[in-house]
């Protein structure tokens, strides 16, 4: 496969103004995006990503999930793409860059191609996945993992958000329910751009971060179930109050987590409580915990002491707990051949990087089990994401889309 020289650079002004136009579709509050899957936002913000691939000669698919794929045509009519982006819906207060920079990136590989007139075997699809967050729908990278085959369409399309609306009503209210079968297209390989959401390249001082393994999860939803009653008149011993099988377990967790560090992460990153009343102890507590590592025994021995003291816990409190598995990936070895051409590209384009394990989930993890896949980084200021303070610097989404540019074309293979 022919690699492309030093001298071709993609156009980091272009990228830059690209992702802040986009970024005025669904402001924040505080200067981020607020741009939740299959909103009236995610829906202007699809219309304008087609609108500029539409402009740079690109053809359009849409996939019975919502995910855009927009074709740049190859050379030979038989070779299999090769798919580039993650994803345009946000946080509800997240930042300018998560997702967004992946997608963007895409367009100005594309863009770049044109503008030199570089033509290449392999067609390229750049892609945007649906709900890659999660979070007005769980689980995180739903299409992609209809895609691959580990949910289905069915299931998806019935998951509700807090309001009761299920997701597939929304993605057809909002015009983006495609006609394409999931999963049916074939991939010769794909890449994704992403912020590191971590701190470990920024401190490091490295411009690429070259992803070789992804972290694996479970996203865990636990109820635990006491009795209402009067904050004032219980009696203390009297009391089964859900409030403190929510802080016990929260204990627990951080427990397990410390326990298995470095190579484990775990949190209680959502809470409801109820009644939610000042004066009622709480009857009812929900929560989620996102467990967390690249090694698979690790992530399971979490999960499973878990199980094994959480209800012994709630017990002795004479709180009920139920607890389900609402999310879940095994970490993703990303392939060899895809990641040393992330590598040599940093080296071809002098940019300092660090091999690094993804300490998030992407669309990458769940495509790495249909197609060969790797994921580039670049660094964010103080690892911040999830944010609407999230920041990067030109230089560093460029050095990224660089480094993307280079592994794409060159898997692709220039014609001439």
């Amino acid at each position: 496969m022919a690699a492309p020289g030093e001298n071709l650079r993609i156009n980091g002004d272009r990228l830059w103004d690209t992702i802040h136009e986009i970024a005025k579709i669904g402001p924040g509050i505080a200067g981020g995006s607020n741009r939740q899957t299959v909103t009236d936002e995610d829906g202007e913000g699809r219309k304008l990503f087609q609108k500029w691939c539409e402009d740079a000669g690109l053809s359009m698919g849409v996939d019975q999930m919502g995910t855009m794929f927009m074709h740049r045509e190859g050379t030979d009519p038989d070779a299999l793409p090769v798919y580039v982006g993650s994803h345009l819906d946000t946080q509800p207060t997240g930042g300018r860059y998560d997702g967004v920079l992946g997608v963007l990136a895409g367009l100005e590989i594309v863009r770049t191609l044109n503008d030199m007139d570089i033509k290449t075997k392999h067609p390229i699809v750049v892609t945007n996945w649906t709900n890659e967050e999660g979070t007005r729908y769980a689980p995180a990278m739903m299409a992609s993992g209809v895609f691959a085959g580990e949910f289905t369409q069915e299931w998806a399309y019935d998951k509700e958000d807090a309001e009761g609306k299920k997701f597939g009503d929304e993605l057809e209210r909002i015009g983006w329910k495609g006609d394409e079968v999931v999963g049916d297209r074939k991939m010769h390989a794909f890449f994704e751009l992403h912020i590191e959401q971590g701190p470990i390249l920024e401190a490091e001082g490295k411009d690429i971060g070259v992803v070789t393994h992804g972290q694996g999860l479970r996203w865990i939803e636990c109820t635990v179930t006491g009795k209402e009653s009067h904050t004032g008149s219980t009696p203390m011993p009297m009391r089964k109050n859900a409030g403190r099988g929510l802080a016990q377990i929260t204990e627990l967790v951080h427990k397990i987590a410390m326990d298995n560090a470095p190579n484990a992460v775990g949190a209680i990153g959502q809470v409801n409580v109820y009644p939610n009343s000042r004066n009622i102890i709480p009857g009812k507590a929900i929560f989620t915990i996102d467990f967390r590592s690249h090694e698979l025994d690790t992530l399971n021995r979490m999960v499973e002491r878990l199980y094994a003291e959480a209800p012994k816990l709630c017990e002795e409190l004479g709180v009920c707990l139920e607890h389900e598995i609402v999310g879940q990936f095994d970490p993703p070895a990303f392939d060899e051949g895809c990641v040393k051409a992330i590598r040599d590209a940093a080296e071809r384009l002098g940019y300092s990087h660090k091999d690094i394990i993804s300490g998030a989930g992407h669309d990458a993890c769940w495509i790495n089990k249909v197609a060969p896949t790797a994921m580039v980084m670049c660094p964010c200021v103080d690892g911040l994401s999830h944010n609407e303070a999230e920041d990067i610097s030109k230089e560093w989404s460029t050095a990224g889309a660089e480094v993307l540019f280079h592994a794409v074309v060159e898997t692709a293979e220039i014609v001439g």
